[in-house]
C-alpha cells in the first residue's frame, strides 16, 4: 500500500502542475495586470503612473513568463509566474493583493468551515441511510410511494428556499437560534444549529434516493436470498448483509466530499455570516483579489487529489478483496 500512495502522488504531481499552469494562464492571460490594477484602483479614469504604482507595489511589474532584462537565473525568477504561482506547489500562499497573509487567513478560516461541514455531513449520512433502509424494509408499499413522492419534491426546492425560509421561520418568527453570525468557542454552537439542520434538510431528497438505489440493487443479489432462507428477518438482513455489502459505493461518495468540507459552502456562510473559507473565497472575487482565488483554487485541486486516494485506501478496509497495487 505504502508503495500505491507514494505512486500515487507522484502521478498527482502533474495534475497539480497543470491546475496551476491553468490558472496562471486564466487570470494572467486573459486578465492583464494593467486591467487588474484598474479594477482595483476602482476609478473611472485612471492615470498610467497609479496603474505602475500599483503593479510596482503588489509585485505585478515584472515579466509574465521570462524576463529579458535579467541575467542568468533572474530570468526566470524574476516573474509572475515564479513569484505568484511557483511558491504554491510548495503551500507558500504569500500575501493577499489587500496586504493579508493568505496562509494564515486559511488556517484562521478552515474551522468556521469545519464546524458546520463535519456535522452536516455526518448527520445527513445517518439520516439519509436511515431514511432509505426504511423505504427499502416497506419497498412496494403506499410509505415507500410516498417518501418517493417526497423526496422529488425536497429535490425540486431551491436550496435558496431553505436557506431564505429557514431564517426567516426558526431565526426570525420563532426566534429559535441567530439568523446569522459566529463566534468562537462553545458560543459558536448557536449559530451552527440553524446552518446544519438546513444543510441536512435540503440534502435529504436526493440523499435518500441515491442509497435507497444502492439496496435495492443489493436486495435483490443471491447472498440477500440465502440470508432470508436461512430465517433471518429483513431487519437482520437489511442491517447485516446489505448495508456492509452497499459501503463501498457510500464510502466513494462520502470520502470525495471529505476535502470539499475544509473549502466551506459558498453560499451557505454567506448567507450566515460564516466567516470560513468560502465566504473567504466570495468576498474575495467580490473585492477582485485575484492572489486569494488562485490559492483557494490550488488548495481545493490538493484537497480533492488526496480525496481521491482516501477513496481507494478505504475500499480496502471494507472489502478485503480489494487489493492496491
Amino acid at each position: 500500500m505504502t508503495q500505491y500512495i507514494i505512486r500515487r502522488l507522484l502521478y498527482s504531481l502533474p495534475l497539480l502542475m497543470g491546475v496551476n499552469i491553468l490558472t496562471f494562464v486564466l487570470f494572467f492571460v486573459v486578465n492583464s495586470p494593467d486591467d487588474m490594477a484598474r479594477m482595483q484602483l476602482g476609478q473611472k479614469h485612471v492615470t498610467e503612473q497609479s496603474i505602475a504604482n500599483w503593479k510596482q507595489q503588489h509585485g505585478y511589474d515584472v515579466p509574465l513568463l521570462w524576463n529579458d532584462d535579467a541575467q542568468g537565473e533572474k530570468k526566470i525568477i524574476d516573474t509572475i509566474f515564479y513569484q505568484k504561482s511557483v511558491g504554491l506547489l510548495l503551500f507558500r500562499f504569500g500575501v493577499s493583493d489587500s496586504g493579508r497573509n493568505i496562509g494564515a487567513d486559511i488556517k484562521e478560516r478552515a474551522w468556521p468551515s469545519l464546524a458546520v461541514a463535519l456535522p452536516t455531513l455526518m448527520i445527513g449520512l445517518l439520516v439519509n441511510i436511515c431514511f432509505a433502509l426504511m423505504m427499502v424494509l416497506f419497498r412496494n408499499s403506499y410509505l415507500e410511494h410516498a417518501g418517493l413522492v417526497l423526496c422529488v419534491i425536497l429535490m425540486s426546492i431551491s436550496s435558496l428556499f431553505y436557506i431564505i425560509g429557514g431564517q426567516f421561520f426558526i431565526g426570525k418568527i420563532l426566534r429559535l437560534v441567530p439568523i446569522s453570525g459566529y463566534d468562537d468557542g462553545m458560543a459558536a454552537v448557536k449559530f451552527l444549529i440553524l446552518p446544519v439542520l438546513i444543510g441536512v434538510f435540503s440534502g435529504i431528497g436526493s440523499g435518500v434516493r441515491w442509497y435507497r438505489t444502492l439496496f435495492l440493487e443489493e436486495v435483490e443479489k443471491d447472498y440477500v436470498r440465502t440470508a432470508r432462507a436461512k430465517g433471518l428477518t429483513e431487519t437482520q438482513t437489511l442491517f447485516r448483509h446489505v448495508l456492509p455489502n452497499a459501503m463501498i459505493p457510500i464510502l466513494t461518495g462520502v470520502v470525495v466530499v471529505l476535502p470539499l468540507l475544509f473549502m466551506g459552502s459558498l453560499i451557505m456562510e454567506s448567507f450566515f455570516s460564516i466567516p470560513g473559507l468560502g465566504s473567504y473565497t466570495i468576498d474575495a472575487i467580490n473585492s477582485q483579489d485575484f492572489a486569494i482565488v488562485r490559492a483557494m483554487v490550488f488548495l481545493g485541486s490538493v484537497l480533492y487529489v488526496i480525496g481521491l486516494l482516501l477513496t481507494d485506501i478505504s475500499y480496502t478496509l471494507v472489502d478485503p478483496r480489494v487489493r492496491l497495487s
